[in-house]
């Protein structure tokens, strides 16, 4: 099996699948050998990833000249080649719980035969056979299975609503506008899996009475909208889409709406919005869209996580699904780890897991030997948590309780030489560039927490703007239109609370701590270590450094322009940022 995920693919690993049909064709081994297309395996840092069964063998950082010789060690010979198998795969995969990936790297997603091989489409029979539509919504209820878009709303809940409505046209829609920076784990179900997706939107059409339904999904993932397009004509032939479900007396079918990749539009009132061909912006609520949704009429949206769960708890039953997690977040949360972690990739855990768990047993610890500084979970409406609350379980009440959130599960990690202001401002801009601009707290009060965190790094900041952008941080979140708006300050807010030494140290010392924030940095030639060179005055674009082999060494900070050329050059190491 290979992964064709967008990770792999965009680190050759459609080249390596077309080494392998070579190697097949020429050698004619197609009553022996299958080469399998997958989604995402998870392992994303270590890809192209080639997984070798039998033998349950993960081949990582794959290139087509490995792919001869596994072909001719393992594949004929059966001898698995040591040098290019994964030393971090049972780190990364013991402590995990795979239910909304659990096919992902396992079948070829562009045929529906093998989703059908590994029990697919068996809840939406059992639920079409077997259960009315108010069965469905209790084992919901009873499974306690909550959003994983970022509110951790009750699925069975917003699923009632819809269906206690007495309209005959209702809609069922898919929030697959995934827009966080780093997040990827609704791409990779649909890439790896998209069956499960429009099984469960079958499932709900049924359960609240409606039959018709949308994906709407950005245009950025063109490997996940191909594979869904396709995965939507099978289901149609194969009679589980369309007029008569199963050749019941069900009705449902499915359509994809690309999205033009504004953050905003991952709210689900401006995501109805932009299906119905306006400019993507929120709505107030009430009404909610379970009462009055796309083109007015009763709407549910789920995530892609949240419906993938859905088939195995109509297989296995809400008991089973209740009886992972926690008492009040039950089941398994995906995770995108990315930033200063070793192993980069997806993760799927059940709730209640430890940050400790995920960042040093699954993504094998900080490169580099650096110390853990803080992680981000809930992407631009999260929060920075910092290395105190490491044994925190991860649950959508504890990450609230620490000023952060769940989100649709981005989980960013930064070491020692990460600036907290400077990552409060990243996201703070990314909000602001994103805003829809309806609402004045948004539009408006964003733009100016903005200017004062710019103010401090650049070090004009003064202690009065430390209070004027937690006041203002506080005021957007009461008065914001939507989720988008009322979430922004919270990177602001929970850095200010678990950095704020750092932000004094902008204010005060006009000093960046981390020597990120380069309005701050100060170059500093140590003449012990110098050996007097001159490398690093030749090679300065703003020739502001003067010294020769009987004087020391000076950088004039007021002309330099923060480069880093010198402390490049250097092969002594003598040039050292001072914060």
């Amino acid at each position: 099996m290979t992964c064709c995920g967008t990770g792999c693919t965009s680190s050759g690993a459609i080249k390596n699948r077309e080494k392998l049909n070579e190697l097949m064709d020429r050698d004619g081994l197609h009553d022996r050998v299958h080469i399998v297309q997958t989604g995402c395996f998870g392992l994303c840092a270590e890809g192209p990833i080639l997984m070798v069964y039998p033998e349950n063998v993960m081949y990582t950082n794959v290139t087509p000249d490995d792919i001869n010789e596994i072909w001719e060690a393992h594949i004929r010979n059966g001898r698995v080649v040591k040098r290019l198998q994964s030393e971090n795969e049972l780190d990364f995969f013991s402590k995990q719980m795979r239910i909304s990936l659990r096919n992902c790297g396992r079948i070829d997603p562009e045929n529906i035969d093998e989703y059908i091989a590994y029990g697919g489409y068996e809840a939406l029979a059992k639920v079409l056979t077997e259960m009315e539509p108010e069965d469905v919504i209790k084992t919901m209820k009873d499974a306690g299975l909550r959003g994983r878009g970022g509110g951790g709303f009750p699925t069975g809940v917003k699923w009632q609503f819809a269906a206690d409505q007495q309209e005959k046209e209702k809609y069922v829609v898919c929030n697959a506008d995934e827009g966080d920076p780093g997040a990827f784990m609704d791409r990779s179900v649909l890439e790896g899996d998209p069956h499960a997706v429009i099984e469960a939107m079958a499932i709900a059409g049924y359960a609240i009475g409606a039959s018709q339904g949308y994906v709407y999904v950005r245009a950025e993932y063109p490997i996940a909208v191909q594979r869904l397009a396709l995965a939507i004509e099978q289901a149609r032939e194969y009679g589980l889409l369309g007029d008569n479900v199963l050749g019941l007396k069900f009705k449902f079918d499915l359509d994809i709406r690309l999205g033009a990749g504004a953050f905003v539009c991952g709210e689900e009132t401006a995501l109805l919005t932009s299906i119905e061909g306006n400019r993507g912006e929120p709505r107030l609520k009430p009404p909610f869209p379970a009462v009055e949704g796309l083109f007015a009429k009763p709407t549910i949206i789920n995530n892609v996580e949240t419906l993938s769960n859905i088939p195995q708890i109509i297989i296995k039953g809400a008991d089973w699904f209740a009886g992972i997690g926690t008492e009040k977040s039950h089941g398994t949360k995906v995770f995108a780890l990315g930033g200063k972690i070793n192993n980069t990739g997806l993760v799927e855990v059940p709730m209640g897991t430890t940050l400790r768990e995920i960042i040093y047993e699954i993504g094998g610890g900080i490169p580099n030997g650096k110390k853990f500084k803080a992680v981000q979970t809930g992407g631009p409406s999260g929060g920075c948590i910092p290395a105190e609350f490491l044994d925190s379980p991860i649950d959508y009440d504890s990450l609230i309780e620490l000023q952060s959130m769940m989100g649709s599960g981005g989980m960013i990690v930064m070491d020692e030489d990460t600036c907290m202001v400077d990552i409060a401002k990243f996201y703070l801009e990314f909000t602001v560039d994103e805003s829809c601009g309806k609402c004045p707290p948004c539009r408006i009060g964003t733009k100016r927490m903005l200017e004062i965190l710019t103010k401090i790094t650049d070090g004009k900041g003064t202690l009065e703007d430390l209070d004027e952008l937690e006041y203002l941080a506080k005021n957007i979140k009461k008065g914001a239109l939507c989720g988008l708006g009322q979430t922004a300050p919270n990177p602001v807010l929970s850095t200010l609370k678990y950095f704020r030494d750092e932000y004094e140290a902008h204010v005060v010392d006009k000093k960046c701590p981390a020597g990120v924030c380069v309005s701050m940095l100060r170059f500093v030639v140590h003449d012990e270590l110098c050996k007097h060179c001159g490398l690093c005055a030749r090679n300065c674009p703003a020739q502001c450094i003067s010294g020769s082999k009987t004087t020391p060494y000076v950088i004039d900070n007021e002309k330099c322009l923060k480069c880093g050329v010198c402390m490049e050059k250097c092969p002594f190491k003598a040039i050292m940022k001072n914060a």
